[in-house]
């Protein structure tokens, strides 16, 4: 029956019937609708989540559905935008959840126009550039975060409360998060869903308001290897952070960090310049790259899949043959370079 639906969870006591009326009446932003946000939409939409957001600029491809719950053969075949397929099926899970879908690359100006109103943004991005642009964002708004990532066996969670823990920009400086990809080294489904266990239970304690339970560090854990970290975070805090210390400038909101994309005059081709400037190890870039032709120079390193030819240079730039398209040459991008 309709009111059994939420029983078992009202329940366990530091939810109860109060912290379901707050849930009811949550708005949760989810930003990639990839493995972490089908994962995390679907257990925040169980469990009665008042309405949900979700934004992917991709379509649904085969290979995405050894690991990303929401999606079907029939979505693949048809391409399906990833945040519409998301959206189909999640209504049918529970028709009393709104649930909004949007087709679009995430920058500041979409972060502005989909946000009023949420009370947490949920991190299911597949690049550190649209997280830190999501860290910048969310501390200048005073939104709490739950940031997430998986890759091979390894994942890891770390759940940002503006004014109170220390932001992602102060978490990479002190702790190295890696720049592998799932398209460059694979991901198994359970670290997905490890991941996601451990965004959604941070979730539910901060819609229900119990935030003396969220978890104080970064979570890291490897399921093949058995290993399982908690890694403590407070001092690690920098007073001089350009995104939560004492005088904020927000950087990546103002787009002086971020990547910069061009499609050259004349040519099928984008050009794809890191906002950060520093020399690309091109020798660990081929020890990772997925099968295709790979041919090289002192220079640079040419990479050619079936469909598009990548030209990686020391200075970080990325040439992609073969489109015009700009969203579909920086999603190429993040799964090659991953960030």
């Amino acid at each position: 029956m309709p009111g059994e639906r939420y029983s078992r969870q009202q329940l366990f006591q530091p939810i109860g019937e109060k912290g379901q009326r707050r849930m009811n009446e949550s708005h949760v932003l989810i930003i990639g609708a990839g493995a972490l946000g089908t994962s995390s939409s679907e257990q925040l939409v169980r469990a009665g989540v008042g309405k949900i957001t979700v934004i992917d600029r991709d379509y649904v491809e085969f290979s995405n559905l050894q690991r990303q719950q929401l999606f079907t053969e029939k979505d693949a075949e048809n391409r399906m935008p990833k945040a519409m397929a998301a959206k189909d099926r999640l209504e049918k899970v529970n028709s009393e959840v709104q649930i909004h879908a949007v087709v679009d690359d995430v920058q500041a100006a979409e972060l502005e126009e989909y946000s009023h109103g949420i009370d947490l943004i949920i991190d299911g991005t597949d690049n550190f550039e649209t997280r830190m642009l999501l860290n910048d964002f969310t501390q200048k708004h005073q939104i709490p975060w739950i940031y997430g990532g998986c890759v091979g066996s390894h994942g890891m969670s770390y759940t940002i409360i503006p004014g109170e823990t220390p932001c992602l920009s102060c978490l990479m400086r002190s702790i190295p998060l890696g720049a592998a990809t799932c398209d460059t080294v694979g991901v198994i489904s359970p670290a997905v869903q490890m991941v996601a266990a451990h965004q959604v239970t941070e979730a539910l304690k901060v819609l229900v308001g119990d935030f003396h339970s969220v978890r104080k560090g970064l979570v890291t854990f490897d399921l093949w290897t058995n290993d399982y970290t908690s890694i403590k975070t407070g001092r690690i805090q920098r007073k001089d952070c350009p995104s939560c210390g004492e005088e904020p400038t927000y950087p990546y909101l103002l787009g002086n960090e971020m990547t910069k994309v061009a499609v050259l005059c004349g040519r099928d081709t984008v050009q794809i310049r890191p906002g950060i400037r520093e020399q690309r190890d091109l020798e660990a870039l081929k020890e990772r790259l997925p099968d295709g032709d790979i041919q090289e120079n002192p220079f640079l390193l040419s990479y050619k899949t079936s469909l598009h030819r990548m030209v990686f240079f020391r200075d970080g730039r990325v040439l992609i043959h073969g489109t015009k398209d700009i969203k579909e040459a920086k999603t190429l991008y993040h799964k090659i370079v991953g960030g």
